[in-house]
């Protein structure tokens, strides 16, 4: 469950009672309108959550110790955006920004496994010469020239499994990871000393997802420049190709930045 500025309904007045529990002095009205985002974000930085003012896993979780979620243990924390903003250089609100717009809502599954998508186009190009023919004749949903083959949800992991019985380090670099959705092959460049090592991060946290996202940044002086210098447009074109226009990409990154600058001026 996600609930952010604009939403109304039962949903969101069941989380102003929480809030007002808390001590916010706002009206359960069922309307997520400037009040209840201010009180989000209050109880966020008291609780060292990620502060973005929306109602997300880890802040339901907060607000409700009963609430499972194994999702939540996992999440981003202030604390996270703040060291990786340092290491590159940059404002938190920049960070944030580019979080909220170009990554996943979560970084993993309701299973509590990372969010992936199984690439089998990368698979086919990244097995030996002498593995790729056969495989692909007998495993073409996990080993094949084209793209495709995906389910989504857990079902991306059962077909990493079975990647996996081929080669499970070529498995893992042909799968894109966490809320980045930064492949697997990547490792070696981001300083990882294995796939496998690099696997082992990704499983860990949200933060750690992140971190994989900073050195992903850094290992490009264009794109860590862009960012610097808050050029959207540049940087929206280097992240995500000719057609960021078409999806706004750099006009939604210049609002999300404005919106965590205003954010973080709530005390």
């Amino acid at each position: 469950m996600i609930l952010r500025h604009g939403d109304v309904g039962q949903q969101v007045m069941l989380l102003q009672q929480k809030l007002i529990a808390t001590g916010a002095k706002i009206e359960a009205d069922g309307w997520f309108g400037d009040a209840t985002e201010k009180a989000v974000v209050r109880f966020q930085k008291q609780a060292g959550l990620f502060v973005d003012g929306i109602a997300g896993e880890a802040t339901v979780a907060a607000l409700d110790p009963v609430y499972p979620s194994e999702i939540a243990s996992k999440s981003l924390t202030e604390k996270d955006i703040k060291a990786a903003a340092k290491k590159l250089g940059v404002q938190v609100a920049a960070i944030k920004a580019v979080t909220e717009i170009e990554s996943r809502e979560s970084g993993f599954l309701p299973s509590g496994r990372p969010v992936i998508l199984f690439e089998r186009h990368i698979m086919y190009r990244r097995l030996l010469p002498s593995e790729r023919a056969h495989n692909a004749v007998s495993f073409p949903g996990i080993v094949n020239r084209k793209p495709g083959g995906y389910v989504g949800g857990e079902g991306e992991w059962r077909r990493l499994r079975r990647a996996c019985g081929i080669h499970e380090p070529t498995a893992i670099e042909s799968a894109s990871w966490g809320l980045f959705q930064i492949m697997g092959f990547h490792w070696r460049s981001l300083g990882y000393e294995s796939a496998q090592k690099f696997y082992h991060k990704m499983i860990l946290s949200e933060g750690e997802q992140l971190e994989a996202f900073v050195r992903f940044i850094k290992q490009d002086s264009h794109l860590h420049k862009a960012l610097k210098d808050r050029d959207w447009p540049d940087f929206a074109e280097r992240y995500n190709g000719p057609a960021y226009a078409k999806n706004q990409y750099d006009t939604r990154l210049a609002a999300a930045y404005q919106r965590h600058r205003e954010i973080g001026r709530i005390s």
